[in-house]
């Protein structure tokens, strides 16, 4: 009788031992029942044999497109997602001022995306909390998907508050900064989703673990806003019944380049009036949008996103319906409310 393993398996054995004790979690053994686990799975030594690897040194999770990386152990989530819009470098005009603390504060006609957002999810019947304020990320589990929109920079941080030095040894007073990167991994490790939109790459540049989420990708940087032909490469319950289409963005270039991801969108750069012919630009095949399992959970991203019309609905930007559809679509994948990556 085969044992199951878990990413948890892989990650706990990392850290005991060494690469070599969490490979063993990698060797042949038994069967594996299709798509994700159902059930919380016990951890052990055995994989069928021919199994694909599925742990990734570099970011000592288990991630890519394999379902086994994913961890279903809250069953009681609420079909609702947390939109965070937190900047702590450039805004993009489409986020509207910045918000007040608290969750869910008063939002204007100039918060663009949020309002997006909660309506595209109502119309599927999904809740939407949100909030700009980093001390409001706890809870998480009670969310199936939390979305990150336009961030900039260091948004996990505790920024503005003072620690007091002559407190330093005395861990019950000083100030706790970081705590909501604890909350976000673990929140993905336990079978959590995750949605980055556009200037989520240009979030968190100097941890690796959010590097991971996005796919080992980061932005590096852009070239002129402009209109380009999207393809879709990958079919997904997030890109069903979408066909090639014509958007208009600033069409962000990675480094490094995501790898172990299921591309689902590109942009042909031959249909840009400015291309790229370089590095960092990524020639003929530049990914606009994909998804992975990371470390338990479900991540899906896009660089689309960069102007306010596009979340706009009835304006005549250009392929703003099928933006709408698919991250509409991207959303419902990473709550597990679709299929997921297939």
């Amino acid at each position: 009788m085969s044992t199951r393993i878990s990413a948890h398996c892989l990650t706990r054995r990392l850290r005991r031992a060494a690469l070599g004790a969490a490979l063993a979690c990698l060797t042949a053994g038994g069967a594996w029942a299709a798509g994700e686990p159902t059930v919380p799975q016990p951890t052990g030594p055995n994989l069928p044999p021919g199994a694909k690897d599925n742990f990734d040194p570099v970011y000592n999770v288990c991630r890519g497109t394999d379902p086994r990386c994913y961890n279903p152990w809250v069953e009681n989530r609420q079909n609702k997602v947390l939109l965070y819009t937190r900047t702590a470098g450039p805004r993009h005009a489409n986020l509207g001022p910045s918000l007040p603390p608290g969750l869910n504060p008063p939002l204007t006609s100039a918060h663009i995306v949020q309002n997006a957002i909660i309506k595209w999810m109502g119309e599927q019947g999904v809740a939407v909390d949100w909030t700009e304020d980093v001390t409001r990320l706890t809870s998480l589990n009670q969310y199936k998907a939390v979305i990150f929109a336009s961030t900039s920079r260091d948004v996990m941080w505790k920024h503005g508050t003072a620690v007091d030095p002559a407190a330093a040894v005395n861990t019950r007073t000083t100030a706790y900064l970081d705590a909501a990167k604890v909350l976000l991994r673990q929140y993905i490790r336990a079978g959590g989703g995750f949605v980055g939109i556009h200037n989520a790459f240009g979030t968190e540049y100097n941890w690796p673990w959010y590097e991971g989420l996005l796919g080992n990708a980061n932005y590096y940087d852009h070239g002129a806003n402009q209109d380009g032909r999207v393809d879709i490469v990958g079919n997904d319950s997030s890109t069903s019944g979408l066909g090639s289409f014509m958007f208009r963005d600033e069409w962000y270039n990675f480094v490094p380049f995501p790898t172990r991801v299921k591309f689902l969108a590109t942009v042909d750069e031959s249909t840009l009036a400015t291309r790229r012919t370089v590095h960092p630009g990524h020639g003929n095949f530049h990914p606009v949008a994909w998804c992975q399992y990371y470390d338990g959970g479900r991540s899906w991203v896009t660089s689309l996103g960069h102007d306010g019309a596009a979340f706009t609905d009835g304006s005549s930007f250009p392929g703003q319906a099928q933006f709408k559809q698919l991250i509409v679509g991207g959303i419902l994948s990473a709550m597990g409310n679709r299929p997921f990556c297939q």
